[in-house]
């Protein structure tokens, strides 16, 4: 018959402070393994994102090339429709009735002659657009080769560290996940916010020479001792990490009152 698994809530004060302490120690390994990455991921994900926005930046240009080419197209088209009513024009004027008619033809070919200055000047700026917006395709294009090439490098040598780590992260990571749940989930919630908020990541420290062991903050001897009974969970009034005696943490600690091992002076060398 399968043996049940304990409540956690069941677990006596020293049970949880101590499956906390081995769950810290397991993930504090983890934080190292991250460190040996150093800042590697973050320089991956950030070539991404510059080649991301990059690429979309191309994209975006290539669409105002486009939208430009077919403004062009259309100008184009209306001054050969205007050239070709401006010589209509001109072939009625040799066979007007009238002042009036004459003078309404005459503006007309003023006007469509005018349209097609016009048209002919905006045709150059699109032009001296699009070689602008080109030459900057070219430019983005070159970055994102080089960033793509930096990405590469990059890559390779987080997955070579990825590769020598993984095995060993992985069986952090099952082992820690199999440590939570033997923790109180309000107890755990609160370890995961400490630990969070602690610059190096220490949600449970223990005693070190009558001091917090996260921010060396000299602790009372009455609360010394509350942390080595081991009947409720105490945290540092300063830094608010959970605090344990040593001998928990499985750390020898030199009595009080012990001698320290002497130095051996080192003798001169006779002459």
């Amino acid at each position: 018959m399968a043996r049940e698994r304990k409540d956690p809530s069941d677990f006596s004060v020293e049970e949880k402070l101590k499956n906390l302490y081995q769950l810290q120690t397991m993930l504090s390994e983890i934080d190292k393994i991250k460190t040996l990455r150093g800042e590697l991921p973050l320089e991956v994900q950030d070539l991404e994102d510059e080649i991301e926005g990059l690429t979309t930046r191309i994209d975006k240009i290539q669409d105002d090339i486009a939208s430009l080419q077919r403004e062009l197209g259309n100008r184009r088209l209306t001054i050969q429709n205007n050239l070709a009513n401006i010589e209509r024009y001109t072939q009625q004027l040799d066979n007007v009735r009238n002042n009036r008619e004459y003078e309404n033809l005459t503006k007309e070919i003023e006007y469509l002659q005018l349209d097609n200055q016009l048209n002919e000047k905006k045709i150059r700026e699109a032009n001296e657009t699009v070689e602008r917006k080109q030459e900057e395709i070219r430019r983005c294009s070159d970055t994102v080769t080089e960033r793509r090439t930096d990405l590469d490098i990059k890559k390779s040598e987080l997955d070579e560290i990825i590769s020598e780590t993984r095995a060993e992260e992985e069986k952090l990571r099952e082992r820690s996940k199999s440590l939570e749940a033997t923790i109180d989930p309000r107890l755990l919630s609160a370890f995961k916010r400490i630990r969070k908020n602690s610059r190096n990541g220490l949600g449970v420290v223990y005693v070190q020479r009558d001091a917090c062991g996260g921010c060396f903050n000299k602790i009372p001897p009455q609360r010394q001792l509350d942390i080595r009974m081991r009947k409720k969970i105490i945290v540092c009034e300063y830094c608010g990490r959970i605090m344990i005696d040593p001998e928990l943490a499985g750390v020898e600690v030199q009595a009080k009152g012990e001698p320290k091992p002497k130095r051996r002076r080192r003798k001169s060398a006779e002459k």
